[in-house]
């Protein structure tokens, strides 16, 4: 077995393209994030089946407030590793941005207390709005999906190494000692 060095691993790495660099791991995160949404949106259906009319309800106001939660973190993002930033000034997203954020998902949902008429308003903006966030999701060179256009967001992955993310305490091993 042969051990390259590292002129060789440079040349390599020169060599390649950056859309190679990104496309992988850039594909693992929209996928993810999808995930993310999908259990949210679950979370919600599960509350709607159960409880009809006020799971639902309560649901509607929990994806309009979901991304504002835990610093820009909603359940499923929580799951996943991601969080909610704003683009204007990079604090978490704010309580007005989840709600124009989750607009596309909670103006169908919300119709749906509404038998029969409602319904039917629901399935029809429901499935193009869909179709609408996967797209810009996925199309999109800056993977943002529509809400984040609307609202001036975009996600972050939590990875734990960045210091403004995290808000545990520090352990007590690593403050410095008092001096006396």
């Amino acid at each position: 077995m042969k051990i390259r060095s590292s002129d060789d691993f440079l040349v390599t790495i020169a060599g390649m393209k950056r859309k190679d660099l990104i496309d992988g791991p850039m594909a693992r995160a929209r996928f993810s994030r999808l995930i993310a949404k999908l259990i949210d949106v679950g979370l919600v259906t599960l509350g709607a089946v159960f409880y009809y009319p006020m799971g639902l309800i309560l649901g509607v106001i929990y994806l309009c407030i979901s991304d504002s939660l835990y610093d820009g973190q909603s359940i499923g993002k929580r799951l996943l590793g991601f969080g909610v930033v704003s683009l204007v000034d990079g604090s978490p997203c704010s309580t007005r941005q989840s709600f124009i954020r989750n607009l596309p998902f909670t103006v169908p949902l919300f119709f749906l207390i509404f038998p029969f008429w409602g319904w039917i308003f629901s399935a029809i903006f429901a499935v193009p709005l869909a179709l609408m966030e996967v797209y810009f999701l996925f199309k999109q060179n800056s993977v943002h999906r529509l809400g984040d256009l609307l609202a001036d967001t975009t996600v972050i992955a939590n990875d734990g190494t960045r210091l403004d993310l995290r808000k545990t305490k520090a352990p007590w091993f690593d403050t410095p000692p008092v001096p006396m």
